[in-house]
């Protein structure tokens, strides 16, 4: 994925084409300014940065000079819990997050920003504080690849939608300012807390979200009598009838609008990333990567 992590940016100017780009979605802010000096103002400055109090107290024209930060906190959020292991075209869902976030980390490293995550199952999370290293890197992909590996298929291997929550307070208590928090998740567990948190956490950082989802779970194919299983249990579905796939079309769709519409709310982009699609083409098509 190192090799691979261009064609995008983090940063806040997007190609005029992008998805980013609206008047429902904001443009990511990228680094912030550094206030530095107050000085006599001189041709050329802008004049938006003029202090009247000092230019008043003086009876000069004083400006005040900022310079821009020289890096900028990304935390990366990466679900591996129970309900990431699924997927039904091209890979699990589990493993799209694990690309979309070594995606990622490696373009954040590159714009010269600190990069940091957290890597939650179903039982615990793997803290990385960000820091501008590859060492950092690969100690974020190592706990996606260790939490990717606990994964398993039975009657033992409980979900936990309650750690999409516990992930998010633990983002709450790291990302102070000026970040960029980016979740990789299929949102499994989100309640009225998580929607709590999320506000408080867009109230001074940028959220990115890429919502990871898999085709089977958007609509049903119609394939007659199929068997379900979830670990514990099983349930045999018809789905040759109609009104039940479209029943469960409609729930998905309603549910993924729900949420998306509570998320331009807070101006949060939304990024899409489906198990049967390149992920890197995914990102860079919601990114406003332009072609050729």
């Amino acid at each position: 994925m190192r090799h691979r992590a261009s064609g995008f940016s983090f940063l806040p100017r997007q190609p005029v084409h992008s998805q980013l780009a609206g008047r429902h979605t904001s443009r990511l802010r990228g680094r912030g300014l550094n206030f530095e000096e107050i000085r006599r103002y001189q041709a050329g400055d802008d004049i938006r940065q003029i202090d009247w109090k000092v230019t008043a107290r003086t009876r000069r024209t004083h400006s005040r000079v900022y310079t821009e930060e020289r890096e900028r906190s990304t935390l990366l959020l990466v679900d591996q819990r129970s309900s990431m292991f699924f997927g039904s075209v091209q890979r699990m869902k589990s493993v799209t997050a694990a690309q979309a976030a070594a995606l990622a980390a490696w373009r954040v490293l590159a714009q010269q920003d600190r990069v940091g995550a957290l890597v939650f199952g179903d039982s615990d999370i793997s803290e990385v504080r960000p820091q501008r290293s590859r060492a950092a890197v690969m100690r974020i992909l190592r706990a996606v690849v260790d939490a990717n590996h606990a994964l398993r298929a039975g009657v033992s291997a409980a979900t936990a939608p309650d750690m999409f929550n516990a992930a998010l307070r633990r983002c709450d208590r790291l990302a102070k300012h000026d970040c960029l928090v980016c979740i990789i998740s299929d949102a499994a567990g989100q309640d009225d807390e998580s929607r709590h948190l999320l506000t408080r956490i867009a109230r001074h950082n940028d959220v990115l979200f890429g919502f990871v989802h898999d085709p089977l779970e958007a609509a049903l194919p119609s394939a007659g009598p199929l068997v379900f299983g979830d670990g514990s249990g099983q349930l045999e579905v018809d789905t040759g009838q109609r009104q039940l796939l479209e029943r469960y079309r409609d729930e998905f769709a309603a549910t993924r609008a729900a949420g998306r519409h509570f998320l331009l709310q807070r101006e949060t982009p939304v990024i899409p990333l489906a198990t049967d699609a390149d992920v890197v083409e995914q990102v860079r098509r919601r990114l406003g990567a332009r072609r050729g």
